[in-house]
């Protein structure tokens, strides 16, 4: 079976790889894709072999954590996290504000030796509290051989400490002896838990951001629904009960501006304008802005809005069997996948990231004592510093997910469901989109003699669908060639392709013509979509590069595909590859950018400029600070997506 399950403690991309082995070594996982964005692994598992709480005990002993338990939702959970977060934080500026205050003998404490000795006891203070996960997660995760951003902070405030308090007791007899002057780095190591955390902060506030479409689908199931029984006496009698407690068959009465709980039959319907039928408001799952009419034995999804009327209906399908159930999941499970670019970006992360910066780290203290001598020893352990902290992987980690969730998310605002990330970087490239006639393009007349059909005019069999013409005409702005096919008469083909605008068309092909049509554009080098609705058009839609199938259409077709368009509007085509354009195009920026931060940020760290006589060296301090910043620039750059406005 597979799973969507939070899980807690991830800070970088390092952590997400290690998290998503660990998971996959466990027997009966038969995959595990982890995305730090969402904070969330789906896995595939054998439930008869292995079950959450393996995993969590798994993770448990590497310092991270799996939500199993139903007791909690995850965003009372996520909540209580991220309150503990901030108050650690403010606690820890606090600290840090003071420590400075005294290091800088504003406070007047007294000599140097007392100032110093108030320094270490405010920095111990920070480390035990405020940063005693990072300590406790690098131990945790280093008997297991792992590391990651923890293992850098740890490792940096433990010398900055450290030295700092040796210098406290033994400055002036083992540096001052020599004629060297040292100093304290109190306050270095207190504040790089303080930029850290409020990196944190940061970025745990705007990523909340990025999961608003989720929120909004959730946002959608009521939380109670008014069953409709009779009472001991005979009567009706209504109780409004918990979504949890509602049963298949039972009948539920909606009110005007109620949401409908379930999928349902309808049974009863009226309104002041007709006794027999209601209006429902299908706009956030089908894009339609009209209510539709619903009567007696007519369908009710859940999350529709009952707008006019009075309605009963018949539980078909409840909780996590509603099609919104569905939709919810597509979405996360689509925003939780990775794209091949990310799964690089991970196994970098986590076999070579960390261990290279170490070795950066050491190198960097070796030279600057092989050049400096003894008198260069405190500068090379600042640099050594600097360099571990400022190199931290979190904006490359953050990089790709982040954008892919915001991306994920408006689409599925505009009523497009993708499944996966590859779909999501496959759209971009596309450059020619194959489509179905019948029931894709057109719509079929549930009302003519289909046995008189070909007496009739054209227009009166079939009739193109709104804004059809718009989307290809839109696709071609885009460069995009569009073809027609359908197992329908030539003339009838040529026709609708006119209607449409579509040069390309061909006609009475059957599913295997399809299929061969769309492997014969591929091996001409072209990226292929494929639109269609029906079980015959299933072999093409699984062989194109990118399968786009309508929300009205079979379920196989839906099945196969990578992409749902709900409703008929066929502009949600060039709007789902306009906004895959600008989806890849953020990924590029947010790597770009991150990838940049590092190669230049690491010489500076390290002290490369005085080598050419340039008195200029970025102190572990700041490297703490613009290593939160860059994470949360990935982050709210990725966020601009959410105000990128319509293809239209």
């Amino acid at each position: 079976m597979k799973q969507t399950l939070p899980i807690v403690g991830m800070a970088c991309s390092a952590c997400a790889a290690h998290v998503e082995k660990t998971l996959r070594s466990l027997d009966g996982v038969s995959s595990a894709n982890v995305s730090l964005a969402s904070r969330t692994a789906i896995v595939d598992y054998d439930p008869q072999q292995v079950t959450p709480d393996n995993m969590k005990a798994s993770l448990n002993a590497i310092g991270f954590d799996m939500i199993v338990s139903s007791d909690e939702s995850v965003e009372t959970i996520e909540q209580r996290e991220y309150v503990l977060l901030r108050r650690k934080t403010l606690l820890s500026w606090l600290l840090a504000l003071l420590t400075m205050a005294v290091s800088m003998n504003m406070l007047h404490i007294g000599n140097r030796d007392a100032a110093n000795q108030v320094c270490m006891m405010l920095a111990l203070a920070n480390i035990a509290y405020c940063g005693r996960t990072f300590y406790v997660n690098t131990w945790r995760r280093l008997r297991h051989g792992v590391t990651d951003m923890d293992t850098l902070v740890t490792f940096s405030t433990a010398i900055t400490f450290i030295y700092s308090t040796f210098n406290t007791f033994f400055g002036d007899a083992f540096w001052g002896s020599r004629g060297i002057e040292w100093h304290t780095w109190f306050d270095a190591s207190v504040m790089i838990i303080t930029f850290v955390l409020t990196g944190r902060v940061l970025e745990t506030k705007a990523k909340r951001g990025t999961a608003g479409a989720i929120r909004k689908l959730m946002g959608m199931q009521p939380k109670t629904a008014r069953v409709v029984s009779a009472g001991d006496d005979g009567m009706e009698e209504y109780r409004e009960v918990p979504m949890e407690t509602i049963a298949i068959g039972d009948i539920l009465e909606l009110r005007p501006g109620e949401k409908a709980p379930v999928d349902g039959m309808v049974t009863m319907a009226s309104s002041f304008m007709t006794d027999d039928a209601a209006y429902i408001d299908e706009a956030m799952i089908t894009g339609e802005p009209a209510p539709v009419a619903k009567r007696r034995g007519d369908s009710v999804l859940a999350g529709t809005v009952l707008t006019q009327g009075n309605l009963r209906i018949r539980a078909r399908q409840v909780g996590e069997h509603t099609a919104l159930a569905a939709i919810i999941r597509m979405v996360q499970q689509a925003q939780g996948s990775k794209a091949p670019i990310q799964r690089t970006i991970d196994k970098v992360a986590m076999v070579v990231f960390v261990p290279v910066v170490a070795a950066i780290s050491v190198l960097t203290f070796i030279i600057w004592c092989a050049v400096g001598g003894m008198q260069a020893q405190p500068q090379a352990i600042l640099s050594a510093v600097a360099v571990l902290v400022i190199a931290c992987p979190c904006a490359m980690g953050l990089a790709t997910p982040t954008a892919l969730m915001v991306g994920m998310g408006k689409a599925a605002q505009n009523q497009i469901l993708i499944k996966d990330a590859t779909a999501l970087e496959l759209l971009q490239r596309v450059d020619v989109v194959v489509t179905d006639k019948t029931g894709t393009l057109t719509i079929p007349n549930r009302q003519i003699d289909f046995t008189k059909a070909d007496a009739l005019p054209l227009e009166e069999r079939e009739t193109l669908k709104p804004f059809a013409r718009e989307a290809v005409s839109e696709l071609k702005d885009m460069g995009i060639d569009v073809h027609l096919t359908s197992g329908d008469k030539p003339e009838a083909v040529a026709f609708w392709a006119a209607k449409a605008g579509i040069g390309n068309f061909h006609a009475k092909v059957l599913p295997q013509d399809k299929e061969a049509l769309v492997k014969a554009l591929r091996q001409d080098g072209h990226c292929v979509a494929m639109v269609g609705d029906g079980i015959n058009d299933t072999q093409a839609l699984a062989l194109a590069d990118v399968g786009i199938a309508m929300g009205k259409g079979t379920d196989v077709a839906m099945d196969v595909a990578q992409v749902t368009l709900m409703g008929d509007d066929l502009r949600r085509i060039p709007e789902a590859i306009l906004l895959s354009r600008r989806t890849v195009g953020m990924i590029r920026q947010n790597l770009f950018w991150a990838f940049v931060y590092n190669v230049v940020c690491i010489p500076l760290a390290a002290g490369v400029p005085f080598l050419f006589g340039i008195s200029f060296q970025i102190t572990p301090m700041w490297a703490s600070a613009m290593m939160a910043f860059s994470s949360v620039s990935v982050v709210l750059n990725s966020l601009r997506l959410n105000f990128s406005g319509s293809t239209r």
